[in-house]
């Protein structure tokens, strides 16, 4: 038996056994007739018969209308029977939608598609819902009462009463009782189960219980009472949800911060260490982007049951990579042009412009797949507030990159040396520090980390040669107003733009938004030229 016949049955006898006690089994040729209803070429009259179906209380029209839902129900040209259909080789395997056995199978030309158009669809989504709310299976309980909170179809108030007074689970019991919330407001009841609906969802609060409730306050055809209940509760949760739309914007915020602390801190390495301009730090982003998806695409030809892990391998093996590549931009281009740093920018550049056609040499110029690992797809709701997991897991990472820096940079022979080359290079190297490869390894460093911030930014952006174009600009303005070769200061100011950006947007626009922010950075380093976490040294004040 095929998976499914076995739904087909499971379906027909939990409905049997769980639904309401008014439901009974039609006889074969009344269902058959009531079938063969369907096809009319007047959608109206197919909803017609699909109320008649209902209207039977046979368990099994939930299987015959989730096919049509699905445009999954036939008819055989040569003798007008209707069947269930499932695709298999070069035409349909068919299942009779009366019994669920086995009918063989059929060519697409021997068939003629029972169709169906967005209103009849939407009818089909609450019947659905409305035969579905007695099932015990929990997911399919939730499913129901969600179609019929969308489609508020007002014949699933009873059924959903009764199905709201057997519910033990809570998750399915809130989404029943603001389901059933929803009907009441516009069913027959009385005044006062109609003013306690409205009580009740304004408690839940939301963007979906302002679309609900907004239209009882343009007063056609209901209680002046009722309007005015429903006008005071929208008033409220329009108020609530400004406050949470400054908390979703505070969230949105940190999560751009996070992703330019990412862009932006090994930028503050090289920037602040050696002075230099490198334009193509945006390439070790989109190099470290790659690497990912090239782990990936080794994980899942050659042990996908590893992909899970593909990110965590991919970290190293960016970090390496892109180190690797700025190394060697250092050691062969950078270092001959300390001390220039006009040519220092042309050159990187330059580089930037090799390395992006590099890879449309290589992967060509369309974007790249990468996928997220299971423990990084859904979101969070924090009360009214969304957060994706990815972005989530990105904050964190950020936070965790800048903690291991900061160690690295304070607690480490290596991150001594280099605060050394930046305060005074001279007197650093008259201590016997060797401060060319201290640039090398600092320039690796950054490069590395960039390379690891692919990583995370290709979870969220596109996978593609100008990856890095979109931040490095971004990334400049961050480590400029935080301070030049300062952690704290690049902290601080991505996170700072990126709730400026995030509260601007709404009533800017995004591109006036960026603009914006540009020009309070302009006027806030002819104050504060240093940035907001001054390095101190000779070297620096000079």
């Amino acid at each position: 038996m095929s998976l499914f016949r076995k739904y087909f049955v499971i379906i027909s006898m939990t409905l049997a056994l769980f639904s309401a006690p008014s439901i009974s089994m039609a006889d074969e040729a009344e269902l058959t007739s009531l079938i063969a209803n369907l096809n009319q070429k007047s959608f109206n009259k197919k909803g017609k018969a699909v109320d008649a179906l209902v209207a039977s209380g046979d368990p099994r029209v939930a299987v015959i209308i989730n096919a049509l839902s699905n445009s999954n129900l036939y008819i055989r040209k040569s003798d007008k029977k209707i069947f269930i259909t499932q695709k298999g080789g070069d035409g349909f395997l068919l299942t009779d939608a009366i019994t669920g056995t086995d009918a063989g199978t059929a060519t697409k030309k021997a068939l003629t598609k029972i169709k169906t158009n967005n209103k009849l669809r939407r009818k089909l989504s609450a019947v659905l819902g409305k035969l579905t709310l007695l099932n015990q299976d929990n997911e399919v309980r939730l499913s129901a009462a969600k179609a019929v909170l969308k489609s508020q179809d007002q014949s699933a108030l009873e059924t959903l009463e009764q199905a709201l007074d057997q519910e033990q689970n809570p998750e399915i019991k809130t989404v029943m009782q603001t389901a059933l919330a929803a009907l009441l407001i516009n069913s027959d009841r009385p005044i006062e189960d109609k003013l306690a609906a409205i009580d009740h969802l304004q408690n839940i609060g939301g963007n979906d219980i302002l679309a609900i409730l907004t239209p009882l306050t343009q007063g056609d055809g209901y209680d002046q009472t009722l309007v005015d209940a429903a006008q005071a509760a929208v008033t409220s949760l329009q108020s609530t949800q400004e406050f949470w739309n400054i908390g979703q914007n505070v969230l949105y915020g940190l999560s751009l911060g996070s992703v330019l602390l990412l862009a932006a801190i090994g930028l503050a390495i090289t920037f602040g260490v050696m002075g230099v301009i490198n334009m193509a730090h945006g390439e070790m982003v989109m190099i470290g982007a790659y690497t990912t998806y090239v782990v990936q695409d080794i994980i899942r030809t050659s042990a996908p049951g590893l992909f899970d892990y593909s990110l965590l391998l991919a970290l190293p093996a960016a970090f390496l990579v892109a180190g690797g590549i700025g190394m060697a931009m250092e050691r062969g281009i950078i270092r001959y042009l300390y001390g220039r740093p006009l040519e220092t920018l042309l050159a990187t550049w330059g580089v930037s412009l090799i390395l992006q056609q590099a890879v449309r040499t290589i992967f060509g110029p369309n974007n790249k797949e990468v996928g997220n690992p299971s423990f990084m797809s859904g979101s969070v709701d924090l009360g009214q507030l969304t957060l994706t997991w990815n972005r989530f897991y990105i904050i964190i990472f950020a936070l965790a990159v800048f903690a291991a820096l900061f160690y690295i940079m304070r607690r480490t022979s290596f991150g001594l040396n280099m605060r050394a080359v930046v305060q005074n290079r001279r007197m650093a190297g008259s201590m016997g520090i060797r401060t060319k490869w201290v640039d090398s390894l600092t320039f690796g460093l950054g490069s590395g980390i960039a390379g690891i911030a692919g990583v995370a930014l290709s979870q969220i952006d596109n996978v593609s040669p100008n990856l890095g174009q979109t931040y490095i600009v971004d990334s400049f303005m961050v480590v400029v107003f935080g301070g030049v070769g300062s952690l704290w200061g690049t902290l601080v100011g991505a996170f700072s733009l990126g709730v400026a950006n995030k509260f601007l947007e709404p009533y800017a626009g995004a591109v006036l938004a960026k603009i914006l922010v540009l020009i309070f950075i302009i006027l806030f380093i002819q104050k504060r030229p240093r940035g907001l976490f001054a390095l101190k040294g000779r070297a620096v004040d000079q």
